[in-house]
């Protein structure tokens, strides 16, 4: 059995304050919870605020992106060092909204996710079709091209710490969802590149989380599917009752 992961994805919402309120009310409503392990990402700026704040905790702290060199001129970036240092030990590679709005191609994600690994961080690596590419019936061409070049050249031992994300981009902050069924196709097709690439045992125990407009409401549901590992929560992640109310589905 695979553990599930609940992640959260805070994107560009929060400061320091209101991260530790958020801490503040979150951490009792999911305290003694071992089934899962959550994981919850804020912007760069209340990275220290939460480390701090779940210290003590079983709840794991992320960042939502990283840089691929170690250091160096290039303005405005976070290298991995830095997230170590500031005590994160998650990051998320290759979101949908890095790939649409900051041209991230799969090139960058496959750079990303080794500098990552190489450093010894979790990474949670994205995936998952656009609504054009869908009602193209592209997805599974395009999980297929996003996971090959995601994978390449990057070692069965790394690969131990790896986490995909299946992002159906079309069901992000529009309230539609895949249906379980849905998540699970792309889920399985995720998992026999994932053996393609590193073998049938490492990507029998690869991670594989549903994100795309989860809420309370078809958290259980999405996470009967057996093939769905856990969830990588947007929105719903941004108030404390309703984020544990998923964790705790």
């Amino acid at each position: 059995m695979r553990k599930k992961v609940i992640a959260a994805n805070w994107k560009m919402y929060k400061t320091p304050d209101q991260s530790r309120d958020f801490f503040r009310d979150f951490l009792p409503l999911v305290s003694g919870h071992d089934r899962d392990e959550i994981v919850v990402c804020p912007p760069f700026v209340d990275l220290h605020v939460a480390v701090a704040a779940a210290k003590n905790s079983s709840v794991a702290i992320g960042a939502q992106d990283v840089h691929w060199k170690k250091e160096g001129a290039y303005t405005g970036e976070i290298s991995t060092g830095m997230l170590l240092a500031a005590g994160a030990t998650h990051v998320i590679i290759g979101h949908s909204e890095r790939r649409q709005y900051f041209g991230e191609t799969d090139d960058v994600v496959n750079l990303k996710l080794k500098a990552a690994l190489e450093a010894g961080l979790t990474p949670i690596c994205c995936v998952g079709e656009v609504l054009e590419e869908r009602e193209a019936n592209l997805t599974e061409d395009v999980l297929r091209r996003q996971c090959l070049r995601a994978f390449h050249a990057i070692s069965n031992k790394k690969a131990a710490k790896l986490i995909v994300a299946y992002e159906p981009v079309w069901a992000i902050g529009t309230g539609k969802t895949a249906t379980p069924q849905m998540a699970a196709d792309a889920h399985a097709l995720i998992r026999t590149e994932a053996a393609k690439a590193f073998g049938a045992e490492h990507a029998e125990k690869l991670p594989i989380l549903y994100g795309g407009s989860v809420k309370p409401e078809n958290a259980k549901a999405l996470m009967a599917e057996t093939e769905v590992d856990g969830a990588l929560v947007g929105g719903a992640s941004l108030d404390p009752k309703s984020f544990s109310a998923i964790v705790k589905y």
